[in-house]
């Protein structure tokens, strides 16, 4: 399966390197590069790429009203958007995840980590940089609006343990080792509790396992 990439970024020399870096892989297809967040927007409705690679701050429409319009638009359900940032503790991340953004990365990631990241992102597999993920949201879930404990309340008991562990930033590999069950039982109960939840994707039951309290910052 190829990976159709588009890269919003408004920084050139940025978008060319990353460019350039996943059209040289056999399984990866840019399919277009934006420099502001309106015309991410646009060649995101045009293209309908699998991972859009965001910048958060951009001209005329930022990375993070770029990523809500995406994220709203239903005939772009199946797109993943992956923000890029300076710095892993960026408090626009969160706003960014929270609005439904797959994960992030940092500029000066490795090239190998890049490439491996967009792959998995469009896999749906697993979040991006899960350590970097639970210290920005552990940072900034105090200042988030904390919604009421009934909305995990549909949730089994199970599915409640499964969810915690994806908040550890766990694979269903990973979950299926710990709660000795098989991988494809793993992704089953994922797959359920994200139905359940209206969640998009894996990173935003992180946000909501951190805001509905069942796990918090700090928890082992």
């Amino acid at each position: 399966m190829t990976v159709r990439v588009l890269i919003a970024d408004d920084q050139a020399l940025v978008r060319g390197g990353f460019a350039a870096l996943l059209a040289a892989q056999d399984d990866i297809e840019v399919v277009g590069e934006a420099d502001n967040g309106e015309q991410a927007v646009r060649m995101t409705r045009s293209h309908a790429p699998d991972v859009v690679l965001m910048d958060i701050r951009m001209p005329i429409l930022d990375g993070l009203a770029a990523t809500r319009k995406i994220v709203e638009d239903p005939a772009l359900g199946a797109v993943k958007v992956v923000v890029l940032t300076t710095f892993e503790l960026d408090e626009y991340v969160f706003e960014a995840m929270r609005a439904g953004a797959t994960g992030f990365l940092v500029k000066h990631t490795e090239p190998a980590d890049l490439v491996r990241a967009v792959r998995v992102v469009a896999d749906g597999e697993a979040l991006l940089s899960p350590g970097a993920t639970r210290r920005l949201i552990a940072e900034f879930s105090a200042h988030a609006k904390i919604p009421p404990p009934a909305e995990l309340s549909e949730l089994t008991d199970r599915e409640r343990e499964v969810m915690a562990l994806v908040a550890e930033g766990l694979t269903n590999a990973e979950i299926a080792e710990r709660l000795f069950m098989s991988p494809a039982t793993a992704r089953t109960h994922v797959s359920r509790i994200l139905m359940k939840l209206g969640a998009r994707d894996r990173t935003q039951l992180v946000v909501l396992a951190y805001e509905s309290g069942l796990v918090r910052p700090g928890w082992q």
